[in-house]
């Protein structure tokens, strides 16, 4: 059953719409501070579908992300009071409870493990500011962490390019039913 080509080819037509790059900043600021769905879903097939512009959108999504941080430390600065009851009845508590144990103890290098990881980084930007981290070592780790990510996402995807692309269009139902099935035996193996 070919379910998942027809999303893939749409997926790669959208990745070349003269708008993509407008759509993949604004994702990747909200995705810093509120959205749960990271910019990478945008930025791989952009730069499959364009590898010449590959480091191009690799720098707009850091600094659209790095804004968005801007941003999430200053919800977390100036209004952790009124979110701390809806964060401590979402699932995100407990990443917060371990963001702030991470910045007593790391400080820096939280805030670029989480901007490098699939930690979700959204977190970690309000936690640095309900704790005034310092804004220079935030914006610095901030830059290092969503760069190093973004660029190497880039670079996979440019490097692959047309092949790549033309490999996974072959291969993408079949991937996608084994994921599909990996989650379900997870699922089930996890209940």
């Amino acid at each position: 059953m070919r379910l998942f080509s027809p999303l893939y080819r749409r997926a790669m037509v959208w990745a070349r719409h003269r708008h993509a790059p407008w759509y993949l900043g604004g994702m990747s600021f909200i995705e810093s501070s509120i959205f749960p769905v990271p910019p990478d879903v945008m930025l791989a097939p952009m730069c499959l579908a364009q590898p010449h512009r590959a480091w191009h959108l690799a720098l707009l999504t850091t600094l659209t992300s790095v804004a968005g941080g801007l941003f999430g430390y200053a919800i977390g600065y100036f209004a952790i009071d009124a979110l701390l009851p809806w964060l401590q009845e979402s699932r995100y508590w407990p990443a917060y409870q371990t963001a702030v144990a991470w910045f007593e103890q790391w400080g820096f290098w939280a805030v670029f493990i989480a901007g490098f990881s699939p930690i979700p980084y959204k977190v970690f930007t309000i936690a640095a500011g309900a704790l005034a981290m310092t804004l220079l070592p935030f914006t610095l780790a901030s830059l290092i962490g969503r760069g190093a990510r973004f660029f190497l996402v880039a670079a996979l995807m440019a490097w692959g390019g047309a092949r790549m692309e033309a490999a996974l269009h072959r291969y993408v139902d079949r991937l996608g039913w084994a994921t599909v099935a990996a989650l379900a035996a997870g699922l089930l193996a996890f209940r």
